[in-house]
Parts: structure tokens; sequence; C-alpha cells
């Protein structure tokens, strides 16, 4: 006779495999690398400090 099959664990293990195909997805479209969020925030923090320097004292 054959071996019983726990259907929980295929059902569980298909929807972890789609989720994991749908934040593949939106990392992708949304997503950005580490790099280009240290660029950014480097250059948004060189913008600060220049505007911050720029500023007249009364």
């Amino acid at each position: 006779m054959a071996k019983p099959v726990n259907l929980n664990r295929y059902r569980k293990e298909k929807a972890r495999a789609e989720k994991k195909a749908r934040a593949n997805q939106n990392a992708v479209a949304f997503g950005r690398t580490k790099s280009e969020k240290t660029v950014i925030k480097l250059l948004q923090d060189k913008q600060k400090r220049d505007l911050d320097n720029h500023e007249m004292d009364e």
C-alpha cells in the first residue's frame, strides 16, 4: 500500500512559492538596491548640508 500523503504540506509549499514569486516581481518593480539607497541618502545629506550652509544669519 502507498504511503499516506499530507496534503496540507503541499498546499502550504505551493502558497509559499506563489508568495515568493509575487515578492520577487514587486522587488523588480519597486525595489532599489542597497547601493542605490546609499547613493541617494548621501546626495540628500549633501544637499541638506549645502542648503544649511547658505542660510543667512541675521
